[in-house]
């Protein structure tokens, strides 16, 4: 076989980076190692402008050389992360190879300042680069500066849209009536629109949370082992868990003021826990979805030229709610193990978390392709309100529950008993409970009111409930 390019999706171990590349592209700024590699690059150059800041250092300054800094990371490129990478594996500019990644970035930096036309004499800043830090301070808050925009400017973005189709499709079909199945047996009745309103509401309380979960971000800047030791041996009049402080949360997130050498990522496994709450109502979603397709309640639009089986010509499959479970149910066992392994960490610090952390990415992304697949699945469906009907009409028995209920409003004692005989493991048809209505020893108004009964009616406030998809 012939090799292929590294950068062909075709090549590529996992389909996040091959088959499915095109919708996991919007997370590449935020889940790639490029990426890590830049936010660790906006850690290191605005620790160094915040030590410049600190009165304590006689550190300075100017605002050329402020914006050269900040330069190194604003302009990074691919040229950057190349060299970023030489550095670590094979050495450039001078340096050795530092089989050490942040260290490589800590030299990339130097090698910038030095080429900055802003900057006189740069190795003067070079000792102030990492001052003091460990790497963990580094990873924890660069780690964090991913996750949240991630998830804030690509994920929630993806489940607002579902979230307001489902809204749409509930204002448009909040009187459209549908036999309801609990135990996977005809209930009581409801309407297409309230059904996909009770998702709206569910998707936008679960998007709160994950929300909150992402404000809640939080990093640490404490040293090796959380106690400011090497900050202190330096400059001990200096009140560097205030430093700490205002530098993390100028950065966008809250503080961690205690921690050992690693931040406990508490607060990391909320937003992964977040997330599978998302994905679970999603694929509850989805598995409707698909019942419904199944029963042809829903139809689905075809697509010009799009083959559904290899070998039935006939079938429009509900592929997309299908491929959105199977992403879904993958993110969440991703983002179970992560939650579960962040936030453990023998005594001060070990070293495994690291490499869990490099795969949050891809949870990330099959939660992406699971919220787009699901759009896609609800851009294609079409009601079958014809089906609706016709099923509804041919269950009559579910206005059992309507007839025993008003019976007992009229004080019938038997009530349930009266109709469970009519109708429990019974074919029924209406005629059978209008019988029924002339034999009962009820006023002409009540007999009215049960003659009026019909299962496609009996749906009681469903049309305004579909339209309050915030309860």
């Amino acid at each position: 076989m012939t090799d292929l390019s590294r950068s062909d999706p075709l090549a590529a171990v996992s389909p996040l980076d091959g088959r499915y590349s095109r919708r996991t592209a919007p997370l590449s700024p935020y889940a790639s190692e490029a990426g890590l590699m830049r936010a660790r690059l906006r850690v290191e150059a605005e620790y160094l402008i915040a030590l410049a800041d600190l009165d304590a250092t006689d550190l300075a300054l100017t605002d050329a050389e402020r914006d050269a800094i900040r330069d190194c990371y604003e302009s990074f490129g691919d040229d950057d992360a190349d060299l970023i990478k030489r550095l670590e594996v094979e050495g450039a500019e001078g340096y050795s190879a530092t089989n050490h990644d942040v260290k490589a970035v800590e030299y990339f930096l130097r090698v910038r300042l030095a080429e900055a036309a802003a900057i006189d004499d740069a190795d003067r800043l070079f000792p102030w680069l990492h001052f003091g830090l460990t790497s963990e301070d580094v990873n924890n808050l660069a780690h964090r500066l991913l996750l949240k925009p991630a998830v804030e400017d690509v994920l929630l973005p993806e489940l607002r849209e579902i979230r307001d189709a489902l809204t749409a499709l509930a204002h448009e079909h909040r009187d459209l009536s549908m036999l309801a199945r609990t135990h996977g047996q005809p209930a009581t009745p409801t309407t297409f629109g309230k059904e996909m309103a009770v998702y709206a509401a569910r998707l936008g309380k679960a998007m709160g949370r994950l929300q909150g979960a992402t404000d809640d971000l939080a990093g640490k800047l404490a040293g090796a082992s959380g106690t400011y030791a090497a900050h202190t041996a330096a400059y001990p009049e200096a009140d560097w868990p205030a430093f700490a402080e205002s530098f993390v949360t100028d950065l966008g997130l809250e503080h961690t003021a205690l921690a050992t050498q690693v931040n406990p990522c508490d607060d990391m496994a909320a937003v992964f826990d977040a997330l599978r709450g998302v994905n679970n109502v999603l694929l509850d979603l989805d598995r409707d979805m698909w019942l419904y397709i199944s029963d042809r309640y829903l139809g689905q639009r075809t697509v010009e030229g799009e083959t559904g089986s290899s070998t039935m010509p006939h079938k429009v499959n509900p592929i997309d709610f299908e491929n959105s479970e199977g992403n879904l149910s993958k993110a969440n066992s991703d983002c179970t193990f992560l939650a579960d392994y962040v936030t453990t960490s023998r005594l001060q610090r070990d070293l495994s978390d690291s490499t869990v952390k490099r795969n949050v990415g891809a949870a990330l992304a099959h939660c992406l392709v699971g919220y787009t697949k699901t759009q896609a699945g609800l851009d294609k469906i079409v009601p079958n309100e014809q089906v609706m009907t016709e099923d509804l009409e041919s269950t009559p028995e579910i206005i059992g529950e309507a007839v025993q209920t008003i019976l007992r409003r009229e004080g019938d004692t038997e009530a349930y008993e009266r109709v469970k005989e009519l109708t429990r493991g019974q074919s029924v048809t209406i005629e059978d409970f209008h019988d029924l209505f002339e034999s009962l020893d009820v006023d002409d108004d009540v007999r009215e009111e049960l003659l009026s009964l019909t299962p496609t009616g009996y749906t009681g406030i469903a049309s305004e409930l579909a339209t309050d998809t915030e309860s």
